[in-house]
């Protein structure tokens, strides 16, 4: 269980495209009781096991005083075997960050912060409904970089309403002036259910043509290579030793434990996700009922994940770890792709090139087995 994942769900106020369970509620302090007794019952289920990343991940997480993020890492280390090295991250809003508060999340035990910086510009941050403007995230960033913390990221959102070529490249320049050794960046997408689905359907808001996004994502690795970041996932680039390692044990497949409403576990085999409702969740943990679902994955369930997940990385996927021969059974996608350049397999891994970031969930789903196949 090298992975440990504690979601936070609390926030000021609602993003206009975010689908995550979250709560503007300031009455936190059963839910977060509760996750403390959650991370007690779940070390008596999984062992005295290895922790070598911890995340807290939201919602947002920097709302909360740095003494309560402080004693979860304290109750990780007293219930787990936690890695001395190990990275331990905190998502964190601009409008949170001040001089004090990063000492304190450091002298707590948080190694590496990530900025949800979105936009350098006050007209996108207000339309997305952000509770900060472009002044707060420029002077976050520049009190993080000071910080020392041993990593850093910032995430930032392309693909926006009415976005041009020149207004990206103005973004990932601002971000590259201020020297992160990270970037997450993120194409927009409609969730169903949020205010930007509504605003879509009603034709307040229209979306890019995939051309246009499509653009600012080359605009992306062009200038992330230049920049000496590696395009490490597709909606990842680091500097070396700056790779998350947290979101990097998702990728690979590597179990881990969530704790909080809506959290997500998997232990190789069985994924299981907690009920996404604040009250229920807490009510069920002090009651001692179940609180979660959970499905065991099939060979072929496996095997798509794998796919998914794999491709998504420069790394690409182990073919030795498949455990259904997705190559062969889909043989003529498979040719297809290598045949116009998408993807090709080298040194017993299936790889996208850079022309296959593009699609690379339609390359995975044409990869996709079946429990019938065989």
């Amino acid at each position: 269980m090298p992975g440990l994942y504690l979601h936070i769900p609390f926030c000021r106020q609602a993003c206009t495209y975010c689908d995550f369970h979250f709560s503007t509620s300031k009455d936190r302090t059963v839910v977060l009781d509760t996750m403390e007794l959650e991370l007690i019952r779940r070390s008596k289920e999984v062992g005295d096991g290895r922790v070598s990343t911890i995340y807290f991940g939201g919602g947002t997480p920097s709302l909360l005083e740095p003494g309560r993020i402080a004693a979860f890492i304290q109750q990780a280390h007293d219930l787990f075997r936690v890695e001395r090295d190990a990275e331990v991250t905190l998502e964190a809003n601009p409008d949170d960050i001040t001089a004090e508060r990063l000492a304190a999340w450091k002298a707590g035990g948080i190694t590496r912060i990530s900025l949800g910086t979105q936009s350098f510009r006050d007209d996108r941050l207000k339309w997305m409904a952000r509770a900060h403007d472009a002044q707060h995230a420029l002077a976050s960033i520049g009190l993080i970089a000071k910080a020392g913390f041993a990593s850093w990221t910032i995430d930032l959102i392309y693909g926006l309403p009415e976005m041009t070529l020149a207004e990206w490249d103005e973004q990932l320049t601002i971000a590259l002036d201020h020297g992160m050794p990270h970037l997450s960046a993120y194409c927009l997408t409609v969730e169903a259910k949020t205010a930007l689905a509504h605003q879509v359907k009603k034709g307040s808001v229209h979306m890019p043509e995939d051309d246009a996004q499509s653009a600012q994502f080359d605009r992306l690795m062009e200038r992330m290579d230049a920049a000496g970041l590696d395009h490490y996932e597709i909606s990842n680039f680091g500097k070396t030793g700056h790779y998350s390692r947290h979101n990097t044990s998702y990728w690979e497949g590597v179990p881990y434990v969530g704790i909080g409403p809506s959290a997500h576990s998997f232990d190789g085999t069985t994924r299981r996700w907690n009920v996404a409702n604040n009250a229920g969740y807490a009510k069920a943990l002090q009651e001692g009922s179940t609180y979660w679902e959970s499905e065991t994955l099939s060979p072929a369930q496996r095997t798509n994940e794998r796919l998914m997940t794999g491709l998504r990385t420069a790394k690409g996927v182990e073919l030795a770890r498949l455990e259904v021969d997705a190559l062969r059974i889909n043989s003529s996608a498979f040719q297809r792709h290598v045949s116009n350049g998408s993807m090709h397999v080298a040194e017993g891994r299936l790889v996208l090139s850079r022309a296959g970031r593009h699609f690379a969930d339609r390359i995975a789903s044409d990869l996709f087995v079946t429990d019938d196949d065989r």
